[in-house]
C-alpha cells in the first residue's frame, strides 16, 4: 500500500521536483539564470512550444499523434504574413490572425478526416501532412520569407506591462484547455476514447467526431503558434518550425500524458514545457554546443517514453 502511494506521489509531483532541481542547479552553475531578463526570455521562448503542446495533448489523450505540427506552423505563418502587409487603409488585425488560424484548422481537419473516415494510421497521415504543409508553405511564399508585415501584427510579440504577449496567449490557451477537459462533456469523451475506444463506442460516444475535433483543435493551436512566431520574427518563414513537433510531444509525454491515451493533464503538459525550456536555456547559458543539445533532447524523449511504458506495466 505504501509503495503504491509513493509511486502515485512520484508520478504526480516527480516532474515538479525535477524542474525545481534543474532550476536550482542552473542557478548555481550560472549567475545569469535567475535574472529578470533571462526568465522573461525563457517565458517568451516556451510560449510557442507551449501552445503546440497544449494542442497535441488532446491528440495524445485519444491515443493518436500529430507529426505535422512544425510544417503547419510554417504554413500558417506564411499565410498570416501574406495577409499582413501594411496598406493605406490598414488591414484589421483579425484578418491575418484569422487566416493563420483557419489554415491550421484546415490542416487539422484533413488529418482528422483521414484518420476517422479514411481509417489511415495517424502516424502515416500526419507524416504526409508534414510534407504537404511544408511544400505548400514554399509554394505560397515562392520559397522566400514573406516580409513587410504590419506593425499591428508584429506588436503581438511585444509586452504588456513587462509581460510577453506570447506568454499571455500560452497561459490563456492552457487555462481554457484545462477547464474544457475538466468541466465539459466532450472533454470527458476525449479521455474515454483514449482509455478504451471500444467501450467508448459502446457507451454511445461518437469516437469519429471526438477524434476529428482533437485533430482540428491541434491544427488551430499550430495555426496560432504560426501567427505568434511570424509576429516574433517579423516574417513568414517557409522553413520555420522544423522539429517543433518533437519538442511539443516530448513536453506532453514528460508531463505525464501516456502515448497509449486516456491518461494525462494540461497541468502536466505546462510543467513539461517549462522543463524543456529551462533545460534549453541552461544549455545555452553554459555555451553547450547545439550538437550536444540535440543529443540531450533525444535522451530526454527516449527516457520519457521509457518511463511511460514502465508506469503502464506497473
Amino acid at each position: 500500500m505504501n509503495a503504491r502511494l509513493d509511486r502515485s506521489l512520484l508520478h504526480r509531483f516527480g516532474i515538479l521536483l525535477v524542474l525545481l532541481a534543474v532550476g536550482l542547479g542552473l542557478s548555481v552553475a550560472t549567475d545569469s539564470f535567475l535574472t529578470v531578463s533571462n526568465l522573461t526570455n525563457v517565458a517568451r521562448q516556451v510560449s510557442i512550444n507551449g501552445i503546440l503542446a497544449v494542442g497535441v495533448t488532446f491528440v495524445l489523450l485519444t491515443g493518436g499523434v500529430d507529426l505535422s505540427l512544425g510544417s503547419v506552423v510554417a504554413l500558417s505563418g506564411v499565410v498570416c504574413a501574406t495577409f499582413a502587409h501594411p496598406s493605406p487603409e490598414g488591414h484589421p488585425l483579425f484578418l491575418p490572425v484569422a487566416a493563420g488560424l483557419l489554415t491550421g484548422a484546415a490542416c487539422g481537419l484533413v488529418n482528422g478526416g483521414l484518420v476517422t473516415r479514411g481509417r489511415v494510421a495517424p502516424f502515416i497521415v500526419t507524416l504526409g501532412m508534414m510534407t504537404v504543409a511544408r511544400g505548400l508553405a514554399l509554394i505560397v511564399s515562392g520559397g522566400r520569407p514573406v516580409a513587410d508585415m504590419s506593425e499591428r501584427l508584429t506588436a503581438l510579440a511585444g509586452d504588456v506591462r513587462g509581460v510577453p504577449i506570447p506568454l499571455l496567449c500560452f497561459v490563456a490557451v492552457a487555462f481554457i484547455a484545462w477547464f474544457f477537459l475538466k468541466r465539459f462533456r466532450l472533454g470527458r469523451h476525449v479521455y474515454a476514447v483514449g482509455g478504451n475506444e471500444q467501450a467508448a463506442r459502446a457507451a454511445g460516444i461518437s469516437v469519429g467526431r471526438v477524434k476529428l475535433f482533437v485533430y482540428a483543435l491541434c491544427g488551430v493551436m499550430a495555426g496560432l503558434a504560426g501567427v505568434v512566431l511570424a509576429a516574433r520574427i517579423t516574417t513568414g518563414q517557409p522553413n520555420a518550425g522544423v522539429a517543433y513537433e518533437l519538442d511539443a510531444i516530448a513536453a506532453v509525454v514528460i508531463g505525464g500524458t501516456s502515448l497509449s491515451g486516456g491518461v494525462g493533464s494540461v497541468a502536466g503538459t505546462v510543467l513539461g514545457v517549462i522543463l524543456i525550456g529551462v533545460i534549453n536555456n541552461g544549455l545555452d547559458l553554459m555555451s553547450v554546443s547545439s550538437y550536444y543539445q540535440q543529443v540531450v533532447k533525444g535522451v530526454i524523449i527516449v527516457g520519457a517514453v521509457w518511463l511511460d511504458r514502465r508506469q503502464a506495466r506497473a
